[in-house]
């Protein structure tokens, strides 16, 4: 292999491990591997293919950024393109429609966010970039140091945004290795420019070849042990390493569930470990029927549900009527005392709705809106260890007073009905077909629930959490997705209706008995709620098996009487999880609306197919560590193999009369002295005669008599091989090097003695070794290529005319 295909490898394999400090920015890092792997391959081909070409240098780097440029618009938008190859103005067009996907996105997740296709181009991208540079810095223009710089910057990325740098301790020594690996190929181009002598054939050579990485290493050190041994200079890499909850600093595992409302549910339910997030106790007679709302997103703009515009006014005491709710109908007011854990540091209080009082230890950075009706905190208030109690009260309306529910006033249809232009026809296509048979706004709403819960949707966590028009198309078309796309499109449906709605999120109420119950990082849940004149804001429950629809939303008769006030049954699962149930059991309210028709066998179904893939993480960390220490361990196999083939069969112990030692196998035991010494400290120096260098090892060393002696008796056996005419060794010089090795294992410190098992210095003449037989082999086979050559091409040679 040349030295430029040398570097080629190293630029790439460094750019590689510096990206991998970009990890802890999305959740599904996976999703990403493959596409900025392969645009790295790219511009590491690219770069090669290039400087094989007769081109000036200055043009090599533009035509590489051309080459990936154009495989990332094949890789991104190869729909856009012409025949699906060839890039034009609608390419353009739509890359730059990519981008600004990714740079809205950037403003609205929360890290570690998805992987969504506008974020891939902007992450794989700028790999790709970052690629080309340190290729043309480290090969093109042989600058390897140079090339640090856009791997500090890939790094400096990862590491400034992940919000925790003490994390980055391990995507740090990665980076740090890349680099250090490009430096040592570029170093060891620079020392054989010189000769053969560089690479190891004196004692003062060694350490000119050694120098460098002894200086990268030192550096490497330093920058990790420095921070954590100075208490002025802070933590550095090692901070963070206990991670811990949310301390309502921006740091810990609560800061992801106050950034990003979708973000944070999306993530917990994703998530395997059920992590307990509060619990709550209530003299509410249905406490199964009781969510916990956080915030409601009220604003459709063409890309997304959003927050919408709130005002923060003061906590009061007690909070104004609810929003659209008649003084007569009939309400149950309950109380709900709310415990948080440390484990949940948002911004957004937990409470039923629609809540009338609140009471806390402090409302100084607390702000009520009155608009959405929840709370939300302010100056870096969250709520880890928050207790609280909250007043709210149950709307329990009949059917009649649903379907006769007034028209909703102006204030109501001017913000929830609005849909943006981009809302693809067939949201409201679907929904006039779904509630053709439907004569009221109540009638529609409840056959629109039915078809998400009746149909022949699935419930997969795994789909991308976007909410705008395209994706709430795509869920129609697929049904496929989690609570998010349900309650979005449920919302986006009834609005094309003219029902005015929005998106609640929150959490179901958890397991427990009637009063007191426990809610886990999977009872995070999104649902619609649609506004009725008189009544107010109703909850609907689109998401199959999740939850518990409330009583008013299963179909009923005109006549129906108003649904009692007895607890109701509680929901398809006792504990929610993130992926589909397994239980068999259903309630009576699932019978009610037949939510049970042959739902175990599917759900069975569906958690032993996807069984494995959750896994999947875990199985490849166990191969990554397992690969690891393979590769740890590599060094010291080899090292031991090699000692054991020196001294092996012939070399016999004391008392042993074996038979003549060859003059390989005498040899062969002093090149075993000589690299014992160099695993330890000691490289060897060719300069000097056998004897020399075994008394300057005794002196170095201070070796015991003993030691020195059995040293000595190596180094005279192996003088007679190379100088005598004839030699007659000792049988018994294994016996000796296993002396003078025991010597110097007993003279060394403990340090030495550890890296001379785990990385003895020594194993470098067997990179030396293949590096011979490689170019022995490429020049062996370069011959007879020119044979073949010459064979079948000979015969159509003119011969010269005499």
């Amino acid at each position: 292999m040349t030295t430029r295909a040398k570097l080629t490898l190293c630029a790439a394999l460094a750019t590689a491990l510096a990206a991998l400090s970009l990890s802890p920015l999305f959740k599904d890092s996976f999703g990403l591997a493959p596409h900025g792997l392969l645009t790295i391959a790219v511009a590491a081909g690219a770069g090669t293919g290039l400087r094989a070409l007769p081109l000036p240098r200055p043009l090599v780097l533009p035509l590489q950024l051309l080459v990936v440029l154009y495989v990332l618009m094949l890789t991104t938008v190869q729909s856009a393109m012409t025949l699906g190859l060839l890039p034009g103005p609608a390419t353009l067009d739509a890359l730059s429609s990519r981008l600004a996907e990714g740079g809205s996105d950037i403003q609205e997740y929360a890290i570690p966010a998805p992987t969504t296709d506008g974020l891939r181009l902007i992450v794989v991208g700028s790999v790709a970039l970052v690629a080309v540079l340190v290729d043309a810095l480290a090969v093109t223009y042989r600058r390897a140091a140079a090339a640090g710089l856009p791997l500090l910057a890939l790094y400096s990325v990862g590491c400034g945004l992940a919000g925790s740098p003490g994390g980055m301790w391990l995507w740090f020594l990665f980076a740090a290795a890349g680099y250090l690996i490009l430096l040592y190929t570029e170093g060891q181009d620079r020392l054989t420019r010189w000769g053969r002598v560089f690479h190891g054939t004196g004692r003062s050579a060694v350490a000119m070849s050694n120098g460098g990485r002894r200086v990268g290493l030192i550096a490497l050190a330093t920058a990790l042990l420095l921070p954590a041994l100075l208490p002025s200079a802070g933590s550095g890499l090692f901070g963070g390493l206990g991670g811990g909850a949310g301390n309502g600093t921006g740091n810990g595992p609560g800061d992801e569930r106050s950034l990003n409302l979708v973000v944070a549910l999306t993530a917990n339910l994703r998530s395997n470990d059920d992590t307990e997030l509060l619990r709550f106790s209530t003299d509410a007679t249905d406490a199964d029927q009781l969510y916990l709302r956080v915030a409601a997103l009220s604003e459709f703009d063409g890309e997304e549900w959003k927050v919408g515009n709130q005002s923060g006014e003061p906590l009061p005491t007690t909070l104004p009527a609810p929003e659209g709710l008649a003084a007569g109908v009939a309400t149950n007011p309950i109380r709900t005392n709310v415990r948080i854990s440390d484990r949940l540091g948002a911004t957004w209080l937990p409470m039923p709705y629609p809540v009338s009082w609140v009471e806390m230890p402090s409302t100084q950075n607390w702000r009520f809106d009155r608009t959405g009706r929840t709370v939300a905190a302010v100056n870096g208030q969250k709520t880890n260890g928050l207790s609280y109690s909250v007043g709210s009260v149950t709307v329990n309306p009949d059917a009649s007073q649903l379907r006769s529910a007034a028209p909703a006033p102006e204030d109501i249809t001017r913000r929830y009905l609005g849909l943006p232009a981009n809302l693809p026809a067939v949201v409201g296509e679907t929904a006039r077909k779904i509630t053709a048979n439907a004569t009221n706004p109540y009638d529609q709403a409840v056959a629109l629930q039915q078809y998400f819960t009746k149909g022949d949707f699935t419930y997969n966590t795994k789909i991308e959490p976007r909410t705008g028009p395209d994706a709430i198309a795509r869920f129609l078309q697929d049904k496929e997705g989690f609570c998010v796309h349900f309650a979005a499109t449920m919302a986006a449906m009834s609005r094309s209706l003219g029902i005015p709605a929005r998106v609640a999120i929150g959490f179901t109420p958890g397991t427990g008995d009637g009063s007191n119950r426990i809610v886990r990082s999977s009872n995070y849940h999104a649902w619609p709620e649609l506004y009725f004149s008189g009544l107010g804001w109703m909850r609907f429950e689109p998401t199959p098996n999740r939850g518990a629809a409330p009583l008013y939303s299963v179909p009923q008769a005109a006549n129906t009487a108003k649904p009692s006030a007895q607890p109701s049954a509680s929901s398809s699962a006792d504990r929610p999880s993130a992926g589909p149930s397994a239980s068999s059991t259903c309630t009576a309210q699932q019978h009610r609306i037949g939510d049970c028709d042959d739902q175990s066998a599917v759900v069975e179904h569906r958690t032993d197919t996807t069984a494995w893939w959750r896994s999947l993480p875990a199985l490849l960390a166990a191969a990554a560590l397992v690969l690891l220490l393979a590769v740890l361990a590599t060094p010291m196999m080899l090292r031991g193999r090699l000692r054991r083939r020196r001294l092996g069969a012939g070399r016999h112990g004391p008392g042993a009369d074996g038979p003549r030692l060859t003059d390989e196998q005498v040899l062969a035991a002093w090149a075993e002295l000589v690299d014992s010494a160099w695993d330890l400290g000691m490289p060897p120096d060719e300069a000097r005669t056998p004897r020399n260098a075994a008394r300057r090892l005794a002196e170095d060393a201070h070796l015991a008599p003993a030691a020195a002696e059995a040293a000595g008796r190596v180094a005279l056996a192996t003088e007679r091989v190379m100088y005598a005419r004839e030699s007659d060794p000792s049988p018994h010089l294994g016996a000796d090097v296993r002396t003078a090795r025991d010597g110097l294992l007993t003279q060394a410190t403990r340090g030495r003695r550890l890296r001379a098992l785990l990385l003895p210095a020594s194993t470098v003449r067997l990179w030396w070794r293949a590096q011979e037989r490689m170019a022995a082999l490429n020049e062996r086979t370069a011959r007879r290529t020119d044979a073949i050559r010459n064979k079948l091409t000979g015969r159509f040679r003119r011969t010269p005319k005499e």
